[in-house]
């Protein structure tokens, strides 16, 4: 919707274009105008050359700030009255002047309303425009081919600041003023304004637009040779590539180089397949998919299956969860690797120089290295915690017994996970969340939808509770909590962290390369995932900002081909529809804008919602928990985000991530066939829904009377 400020705005530029053509103005800005008076404008400024100065500068800067034709004519007329010294001088200021002005109008009346309506697109380019914003703004200047005015309107928009617009748009702006104040000091044999920009002047100015371009491109070098001194490059490489870690990330960096015959060796201090198929995704997804059989065992009845009383052997549980990581690990091993033309070397990596890395006193000499270590769980530093004895999410595949008691620490997607699947084993779980509730990331309707399905099956969830410290002495160990009522104690026989991970950034040698890290403990990169050292490069969990398998694989392809062609060509690796699913029962799976996040941006979304116990697959299934929410820009079907709680609630967000990707709107959803009966329908009954809420009601009025007029009861409606 447009505001009030874009309305003023509006008005105000109808009120100036319609003032121009009623009042004749654009008389006065021609050459011929401009040569008919030259010897009048003449004497009156030898009559009066301070107030004559006066006047033309002020009206120079009124046009320039009204973005009105005619700068260029006041151009030539600067060099006709005032030579090419002083003319370039009060031109220059004037031009300049006028042109922050007209960059403070744009600011104000369309800046909030263009952020407001395009958020990600202006972030994105304000991101660009802080790194460099003066060397683009400055090649825009130097090229008069690009509408001066153009560029004081659209800049505004974002963050470059005033003064640095200021500078940069006088300097940049310097030549072109030269060529017209000297072209306007002959006037007389001016016949039309297209001669002074003659093919070879447009050329010179294109070089001079390249100048920045160029003058960057050697900053640049003269940075990296200063970034590098004290480092002795090797004369020859053993490698092109030298990935450290082999997880997810590692692992496709790894095979990605080896696809394009480059030289890569692959170096692992652990196990192959790193914590995804060791410790995270592979085993927990396992020990959910037992759980959850036991939770339908248990509700064999409401099939019409006779009631069955499931008893859990949870050895014989993690014998299978491992029996399914061995069923994996071949396709992350060292033989699967090394069959791909991949060097895989174990033992611990230290990089001990930007080109050189070190594996127990081996020294691998390469062109460019990969970080790709991951994370580790994060272990809160409470009182009585090591004494008391934890487990993480990377220890816990060492239970051998069934905890009686379980305290799970965290709300996040791995506490929620793992605390309902030992709940529906038998274990008595609480769950203690500092914050107001759990799955924070999420929407209150979806953690609210997720909470109440762990607390049926027997979670209790404990918001706004934080531990102080865990006990130990002859009544057992307890955790203490505090929470609004004051503090009390928590029982328990085992006790999980999970309240985050945190990269893997310490021990490899980091530290003496300087390469910094980010607040959030992650590697420090720039959007082509590169470090300080332009041949160094992290990906995954080490990079963030996502901790997922499938960004760490995303991102790999962008570490890969920018560390190995990154002298050709170099790609920014991409985050605009990141989905992700947290492997509850019902799944909470998502991509894009939440509302909250909508909400704190301050983009206007319609929400559309379809019910999971409306469809017919649901209901066949017994799985009617749930909903489709889907966040659509205001008055379109373009879709912002996605919210599904259902069961195989993964499955049934990767259309909509292809609809984000490629911009396909709930319109051509609702029009795709979809299999009877499957959960994946519920996508077409949302883009319904979506669909009648925005019904053309004018033409269904007509279509109304049309039908009757077909019945024969006339086209006033029915009889």
């Amino acid at each position: 919707m447009i505001g009030r400020k874009q309305l003023i705005f509006i008005a105000l530029l109808v009120a100036a274009i319609g003032a121009y053509f009623a009042f004749d103005l654009g008389q006065y800005f021609t050459l011929e105008f401009l040569k008919a008076r030259q010897q009048a404008f003449q004497a009156y400024y030898d009559a009066n050359p301070v107030r004559a100065i006066g006047v033309f500068f002020g009206l120079y800067v009124l046009v320039t700030a009204l973005s009105l034709p005619g700068a260029a004519l006041m151009t030539l007329a600067g060099g006709a009255l005032f030579g090419l010294g002083a003319g370039t001088l009060i031109v220059s200021f004037a031009s300049a002047i006028g042109a922050t002005l007209a960059f403070f109008v744009s600011r104000y009346f369309l800046r909030d309303w263009t952020r407001q309506h395009f958020r990600s697109q202006a972030d994105a380019i304000d991101k660009n425009v802080a790194r460099d914003g003066a060397f683009y703004l400055l090649t825009l200047r130097l090229v008069p081919l690009f509408p001066f005015f153009l560029t004081n309107l659209v800049v505004a928009l974002t963050s470059i600041r005033a003064w640095t617009y200021y500078w940069v748009s006088q300097l940049g702006m310097l030549p072109g003023t030269i060529a017209y104040v000297n072209a306007g000091t002959q006037l007389a044999g001016i016949d039309s304004l297209a001669g002074i920009l003659s093919p070879a002047v447009l050329a010179s100015f294109a070089v001079l637009g390249l100048l920045p371009i160029v003058a960057k491109f050697g900053l640049g070098m003269v940075r990296t040779r200063k970034l590098y001194r004290g480092w002795k490059k090797p004369a020859a490489f053993d490698y092109n590539l030298v990935v450290i870690g082999a997880g997810a990330a590692g692992l496709v960096t790894s095979y990605i180089g080896a696809a394009v015959k480059a030289k890569v060796a692959l170096v692992e201090a652990g196990k192959m397949g790193g914590d995804c198929l060791n410790t995270g995704c592979v085993p927990s997804k396992a020990l959910i998919r037992s759980a959850a059989f036991v939770s339908q065992a248990r509700r064999a009845d409401s099939f019409g299956v006779g009631a069955l009383d499931p008893q859990v052997d949870f050895g014989a549980v993690m014998a299978r969860v491992q029996r399914v990581v061995a069923r994996i690990a071949p396709n992350d091993s060292v033989a699967r690797y090394t069959g791909l033309g991949v060097d895989v070397v174990q033992g611990k990596a230290t990089i001990v120089s930007p080109w050189e890395v070190e594996v127990d006193g081996r020294r691998l000499r390469t062109r460019s290295i990969v970080i790709a270590s991951g994370a580790q769980a994060m272990v809160p530093p409470i009182p009585g915690l090591k004494e008391t004895g934890f487990y993480t999410s990377d220890s816990l595949w060492e239970l051998t017994a069934l905890p009686e008691r379980l305290i799970v620490l965290g709300g996040g997607p791995i506490g929620s996970e793992l605390a309902q699947a030992f709940a529906r084993l038998g274990s008595t779980v609480m769950q203690v969340e500092r914050g107001e509730r759990i799955l924070p990331r999420e929407d209150v309707d979806v953690a609210q939808a997720v909470a109440t399905a762990m607390q049926g099956d027997g979670v209790r969830i404990l918001p706004g509770h934080e531990a102080v410290r865990c006990i130990q002495d002859e009544n057992g160990k307890r955790l203490l909590v505090r929470h609004a009522q004051g503090e009390s104690e928590l029982p328990f026989d085992a006790l999980l962290c999970a309240v985050g991970r945190v990269a893997r950034t310490e021990g490899f040698g980091l530290e003496a390369l300087g390469i910094a890290l980010t607040a959030k403990k992650t590697v420090d990169t720039d959007e082509f995932l590169q470090t300080r050292f332009p041949n160094i490069y992290a990906c995954g969990d080490v990079a963030g900002p996502y901790q997922f398998t499938h960004t760490a694989a995303h991102q790999a392809w962008y570490a890969a081909v920018n560390s190995l062609f990154g002298v050709v060509k170099r790609f920014k690796a991409d985050y605009r529809v990141i989905p992700w699913c947290t492997f509850t029962a019902p799944e909470a799976a998502r991509v894009g804008l939440s509302e909250d996040e909508a909400r704190e941006q301050e983009v206007e979304v319609e929400v559309t919602r379809y019910d999971i116990g409306e469809l017919d697959r649901a209901i066949t299934d017994g799985a009617e928990r749930g909903f489709v929410k889907v966040l659509t820009k205001k008055g379109s079907d373009k879709i912002l985000g996605v919210a599904i709680v259902a069961d195989h609630a993964g499955e049934m967000l990767a259309e909509y991530v292809l609809a984000m990707k490629h911009n396909i709107g709930l319109n051509k959803i609702l029009g795709t066939i979809h299999v009877y009966p499957t959960m994946s329908e519920a996508n077409k009954y949302a883009a319904g829904a979506w669909k009648r809420a925005h019904a053309p009601e004018r033409l269904l009025a007509l279509a109304r009377r049309f039908h009757s007029w077909r019945r024969g009861h006339g086209l006033g409606g029915d009889a």
